[in-house]
């Protein structure tokens, strides 16, 4: 099989041999790690208890077995995996990760978990909605960790100002933006977490030493310390992966991109009318792309 046809089916022979190098010669870590760590982190209802009382410490009353977990597992998109959900009492806590990229379509999101718990919410109690009697449930109150850098930090974003210039609507959001914690609390220690993990990989790359510098820089400096020393190689499975997964997905365009070009220069050589040259310069492969294509049409 020519190197061609081995690009038209989405494989660029060449591009692949180095990728399998890179791949045996160190692990990638995942461009996701901040988020693996929040969800494994606040799992453990003692550090979930930790970040309750850090936004209500004048709640002192509350223990671990009053805590609900009620993350969604991956039930709305790729992309919530790493928001966190659970009941305490009558309130309904929904905290969703914001990394480096800012953007206003996090209050979108926190409204699609929260509609989606609240709607898991009502069948696990067995409320019906169709009946006359009214439901009961517990009242939310939603936040944002944001653990990128940013100038302008509003203490609360709404869906209305944001989105319908101020006007009323049949419905609004209001989240509650978090950005550094209290010095010391669970959710200062896991942005110093996240910071000191961009700091290591700045200079070691997305590589399994960031990692191992970032998860000790951090015990050295009493953040997350006992998490860190009781899960390292768990934390370390979940901040790795064999194959970066932006690589994975600027293969997957490449691909579909070349694919794309291959099928028009088909077409152009169909008519029989245009140059090699032509047809490279209308379909965007080089002339001997065009040259072998056109080879293969006639065998």
């Amino acid at each position: 099989m020519s190197d061609l046809e081995n690009k038209y089916k989405g494989e660029n022979p060449k591009q692949k041999n180095n990728s399998s190098k890179n791949i045996s010669d160190r692990e990638v870590a995942k461009y996701t790690i901040k988020d693996s760590v929040f969800t494994n982190l606040f799992q453990d209802k003692k550090y979930l208890l930790q970040l309750y009382k850090a936004l209500h410490p004048e709640d002192t009353d509350i223990t671990q077995d009053k805590l609900t977990d009620v993350t969604i597992k991956n039930v709305l998109t790729d992309n919530i995996y790493n928001d966190l959900g659970f009941i305490v009492g009558n309130r309904l806590m929904i905290l969703v990760e914001a990394q480096s990229t800012w953007t206003m379509n996090i209050i979108i999101r926190a409204l699609m978990y929260l509609v989606q718990t609240y709607h898991d919410y009502f069948e696990r109690t067995k409320q019906n909605l169709y009946k006359s009697k009214k439901v009961k449930m517990p009242k939310p109150e939603l936040y944002v960790i944001y653990t990128g850098d940013r100038k302008s930090k509003p203490s609360e974003v709404s869906l209305s100002e944001e989105f319908f210039g101020g006007e009323e609507c049949c419905i609004d959001v209001k989240v509650k933006m978090i950005y550094d914690g209290k010095e010391g609390d669970i959710i200062n220690q896991y942005v110093v977490f996240t910071k000191v993990c961009s700091e290591q990989i700045a200079i070691y790359g997305r590589t399994k030493k960031a990692i191992l510098e970032a998860i000790r820089i951090c015990k050295d400096r009493n953040v997350l310390k006992e998490y860190l020393e009781s899960k390292e190689k768990e934390v370390v499975d979940i901040m790795m992966v064999l194959y970066d997964e932006q690589e994975v997905m600027r293969s997957y365009v490449e691909s579909e991109v070349y694919e794309a070009k291959v099928e028009t220069a088909k077409r152009l050589l169909q008519m029989k009318k245009l140059s090699y040259e032509e047809v490279a310069a209308g379909s965007g492969l080089t002339v001997e792309e065009v040259e072998e294509l056109a080879g293969l049409q006639l065998v």
